[in-house]
């Protein structure tokens, strides 16, 4: 079944790609971690939150629910304290609150008896997509499990064209990155992106180790 220090490691994954430098300090320059050293017991070292972009815990956007316990989240007051710096406010006044953000400490979604069927996975998918457009930031890291992303995909992809929906719903591989352009063409124009944050892929990472050092470590 597994353990539940395994419902971290999609935190750890966002962090550790998207967050700043590797460090063995509580705070640099005023910016709080990310995520503290060996959290998880990770054995990895802290990482900061300083020049990286937002980092949000949403509660809908998480793995298949029920029966498995490794599908369980920890508590919230657990996760602040291995990730201090990302957001999981409960944001009670947000028309989403009781569906996207996280409503309290405890996992009141999973059930030990009842396990998410595929239809259900997909409408959750479908309520996070639609959170999405309320996010005035153009372009958003999702990081999640490849269930729920797949199914999410696959009701967003209803009546695609069959090659575009085949190329949509293809099955994610372990930590694949992959580049999903959404238009709602109702609003093209209507806002600017509020952020304007550059990354480097995983795949660049990689590429500029592996022409430095000879082979990747």
């Amino acid at each position: 079944m597994g353990d539940r220090a395994e419902q971290a490691r999609t935190m750890q994954t966002a962090v550790g790609v998207f967050g700043g430098e590797a460090h063995k300090n509580d705070v640099v320059n005023g910016a709080p971690n990310l995520m503290v050293e060996n959290a998880g017991n990770s054995g990895r070292p802290a990482i900061s939150s300083l020049s990286s972009p937002p980092f949000m815990a949403v509660e809908l956007c998480r793995e298949r629910l029920g029966v498995h316990p490794c599908d369980k989240r920890r508590s919230v007051s657990e996760y602040r304290s291995l990730l201090p710096a990302v957001d999981f406010s409960q944001a009670s006044d947000h028309f989403f609150a009781d569906e996207i953000y996280i409503e309290s400490n405890e996992d009141k979604l999973w059930k030990a008896d009842v396990r998410e069927n595929n239809d259900e996975l997909a409408a959750r998918g479908l309520k996070f997509l639609n959170w999405l457009w309320t996010r005035k930031e153009k372009e958003i890291a999702i990081v999640t499990h490849s269930g729920f992303l797949s199914q999410a995909l696959r009701a967003l992809a209803g009546d695609f064209h069959p090659l575009v929906k085949s190329e949509l719903c293809t099955q994610f591989a372990n930590c694949e990155l992959r580049s999903v352009v959404i238009v709602d063409r109702s609003l093209i124009g209507s806002d600017s992106s509020t952020t304007n944050y550059r990354f480097d892929l995983p795949s660049d990472v990689a590429n500029e180790k592996h022409s430095n050092n000879g082979a990747l470590k």
